[in-house]
C-alpha cells in the first residue's frame, strides 16, 4: 500500500462476527447447509403497526429531508414514557434522552466524548468485545475487571477499589449480562454508583436485554445520586426485533448528553423521519407483545438447554436474554477448535466464549434466534458430531 492507514487500526482486529460470518457466506456458496446460532439478530418482526407506522411516514412527501441531530420529538417523547412505565424512571425528553442509531454507536460516541488518550477504563471480562476495541481506538487504556460464575458474574467491587483507580476515568457495566444472561439487580446498582461517586469514574450501563425472557426491568437511573455520574444506553435491537432498523438512545444528565451531542452531531445528519416515526410506534407496544415474542424464546431455550444437556455443558436455568451460555466440560480441551470443528464437520456455527474475554474460554453461547425446527435440526446435527468422534476415538 502506498498510503498506510493510522496507526490506531493497529490496535484492532476486523469483528470475529464479521469475519466468521464470510466464512459461512463462503461454505454455502459452495454448497454447505450451514445453521448459524452465533449472532443475536432476531429472526421475528417488529409489531405489525410498527411496520404500518413506516409505510405511512415514508410516504410523507416531508418525510426525506434532514432531520434533527436530537431526533423527532415523538421519538424523544416515546423513550420517556417507556422508561417511566417499565423502568420507573422519569427523564426529560429534551434534555436527558439522546436517540442514537444503535447502542453501539452510542458506545463510540460515550468514549470519544469523554475518553482521553491515556485515561484507563474499566471493561467487564467477559463482556461485549466492542468496549474494548473502542476503548483502543479512542487512545484510552483497557482495565479489565474480573466477572466469574463464583461471583454470579457480578464485579467484585472490593477488588476492584484495592487496584490503582487514579487513572481510571470510566467503567462500562451490561445488565442484564451478555454473554452470561446474568440479571442484574438494584442492589447492585446501588454498589456500582456508590463506587462511581466515590472514585469520580463515569458509569455507563449498557442495557439492551432487559424484555428477552425476563420481566425485572431495573435501570440504572433508577439509584439516587446515579445523574450524577452514569449514563445509560438502551436499543430496540433486541427488546422489539429491530435489529437491522439501528435505533438506540442515550440516557443521562443533560451536560452528559450534551458532550456526547458534540460528538454525535458532527458524525451523522439524524436519523431517517419514518423510522424514527415507527420507533416511536414500537416503543408504545402493550406487555402482551413482548410475552408473545418471549413465548417463542422460552420454547426455543428448552431445546437449546437439550442441546447444552448433549454437550454435557453446565448452565444456569435462571440466565436471561437471547442466548444460552454454557460451561463446557473438561473432555474439550480446546473451546476455540472444537466451535470450528462442529462448524466444519457439521455445519452448525455457535459462539466461542473466549471472543468475551479470557473468563470466558471454558464457555460457548448458543443464539436463540432460529426457529425451533432450525434448533432441533442442529441438535441432530451435534448429536451426530458427538457420535462420530466417539466412534474415531475408539
Amino acid at each position: 500500500m502506498k498510503v498506510k492507514p493510522a496507526e490506531r487500526t493497529n490496535s484492532v482486529q476486523e469483528y470475529y462476527f464479521s469475519q466468521k460470518l464470510k466464512q459461512i457466506d463462503q461454505m454455502r456458496n459452495s454448497g454447505a447447509d450451514v445453521i448459524n446460532l452465533g449472532i443475536g439478530s432476531p429472526d421475528q418482526p417488529p409489531s405489525e403497526n410498527t411496520i404500518e407506522s413506516l409505510y405511512r411516514e415514508a410516504l410523507k412527501p416531508t418525510a426525506h429531508g434532514y432531520q434533527s441531530y436530537t431526533g423527532i420529538p415523538a421519538l424523544r417523547n416515546a423513550f420517556a414514557k417507556w422508561y417511566k412505565t417499565y423502568f420507573n424512571v422519569i427523564l426529560d425528553p429534551e434534555s436527558e434522552i439522546l436517540p442514537l442509531m444503535g447502542s453501539k454507536e452510542g458506545i463510540m460516541h460515550i468514549s470519544m466524548a469523554f475518553v482521553n488518550p491515556g485515561d484507563d477504563v474499566l471493561v467487564p471480562n467477559p463482556g461485549y468485545p466492542t468496549y474494548s476495541s473502542i476503548t483502543k481506538l479512542v487512545g484510552g487504556n483497557i482495565r479489565y475487571y474480573d466477572l466469574d460464575e463464583k461471583n454470579g458474574w457480578y464485579p467484585d467491587i472490593h477488588k476492584i477499589e484495592k487496584s490503582n483507580l487514579k487513572n481510571v476515568k470510566m467503567m462500562w457495566i451490561n445488565y442484564p449480562h451478555m454473554p452470561s444472561g446474568t440479571k442484574g439487580s438494584f442492589r447492585l446498582f446501588e454498589q456500582l454508583t456508590a463506587f462511581a461517586l466515590k472514585h469520580g469514574i463515569l458509569l455507563c450501563n449498557d442495557n439492551p436485554y432487559s424484555f428477552i425472557l425476563n420481566k425485572e426491568y431495573i435501570s440504572l437511573l433508577a439509584v439516587d445520586g446515579s445523574r450524577e455520574i452514569a449514563i445509560e444506553l438502551n436499543s430496540l435491537s433486541k427488546s422489539h426485533n429491530m435489529a437491522g432498523w439501528r435505533v438506540g438512545m442515550a440516557a443521562g444528565h443533560k451536560e452528559y448528553i450534551s458532550s456526547i451531542l458534540k460528538v454525535k452531531s458532527n458524525m451523522d445528519s439524524g436519523m431517517f423521519r419514518a423510522m424514527q416515526a415507527a420507533a416511536a410506534e414500537a416503543l408504545g407496544n402493550p406487555p402482551s407483545w413482548y410475552d408473545k415474542v418471549n413465548s417463542h424464546y422460552q420454547s426455543r431455550r428448552r431445546i437449546v438447554e437439550d442441546i447444552m444437556d448433549v454437550l454435557n455443558c453446565r448452565y444456569d436455568k435462571n440466565q436471561v436474554g437471547l442466548f444460552v451460555w454454557g460451561r463446557i466440560p473438561d473432555t474439550i480441551k480446546n473451546c476455540e477448535d472444537f466451535v470450528e470443528d462442529v462448524l466444519t464437520k457439521v455445519n452448525v456455527f455457535i459462539t466461542p466464549g473466549f471472543i468475551f474475554g479470557s473468563n470466558g474460554e471454558r464457555y460457548i453461547r448458543i443464539s436463540l434466534c432460529a426457529d425451533e425446527a432450525t434448533l432441533i435440526e442442529s441438535g441432530k446435527r451435534i448429536k451426530k458430531y458427538l457420535s462420530e468422534k466417539l466412534a474415531t476415538s475408539n
